[in-house]
């Protein structure tokens, strides 16, 4: 037989409680581990004196990036 407990003026079952309990547990921790995702690696900002310049400064990180990836 299954102990029963008074919830709310109600009979509630042992079973049922621990049925709400893991998916309380579940659904909180689901949860708490959505969100958004983290951005990707920044650098520190560029500080370009001119828009070339900065156009220059980005396509070599872009075109130099890749090959410290590769190395490590």
């Amino acid at each position: 037989m299954v102990a029963q407990y008074t919830i709310f003026g109600r009979q509630v079952g042992s079973h049922v409680l621990a049925m709400l309990t893991l998916g309380t547990f579940a659904a909180g921790t689901t949860f708490a581990m959505s969100g958004k995702e983290k951005a990707k690696e920044q650098g520190p900002p560029i500080n370009a004196s001119s828009k070339d310049e900065e156009e220059f400064i980005q396509e070599f990180l872009k075109n130099n990036g890749g090959e410290q990836k590769a190395k490590q």
